[in-house]
């Protein structure tokens, strides 16, 4: 067994649309970045490299490659998830938590973790997604952007 931790961090900004777990949220605000910026995926796939030793989201998926423009991170989760199973592992279970101050996203967690299932090829019930506030606190609490964090065991 091998477990990894993945934590995953990005801006609000006007102009963009949210994606978090591959689900597109109604908000007045997206999340910047290289891709689509969802940070739940992003946070996956470093928890899953992690463990594996395999690098890093940055590493394998570049930011300064244009290949990467705007991609789909759920197609990014499955490259992963190939690489994941050329190195002799597979995905027992993942467990995330998304911290944003708003929107709220209970209404969304299902269909997060329906998307994770079926891109990481496993269960619904190996996939816990949580979301929280930060309570006013930090950079999430103000509003000014979104993070996510993962733990993933492979086997």
């Amino acid at each position: 067994m091998r477990v990894g931790f993945g934590y995953d961090v990005h801006r609000l900004v006007t102009g963009r649309p949210l994606i978090l777990g591959g689900v597109h949220v109604p908000f007045h605000k997206g999340l910047r970045g290289h891709s689509d910026a969802d940070v739940l995926i992003h946070s996956v796939i470093d928890a899953l490299l992690g463990a594996a030793a395999l690098g890093d989201i940055g590493t394998l998926f570049p930011d300064n490659d244009i290949a990467y423009k705007d991609i789909d991170s759920r197609i990014l989760l499955r490259k992963t998830l190939e690489l994941i199973q050329s190195s002799g592992y597979k995905v027992s279970n993942i467990d995330t938590t998304i911290c944003a101050q708003a929107p709220r996203l209970l209404a969304f967690v299902s269909e997060m973790r329906a998307n994770l299932a079926e891109d990481l090829q496993v269960e619904l019930s190996a996939v816990s997604v949580k979301a929280t506030t930060e309570e006013g606190l930090g950079f999430t609490g103000s509003g000014d952007g979104i993070s996510a964090d993962c733990i993933a065991l492979l086997i």
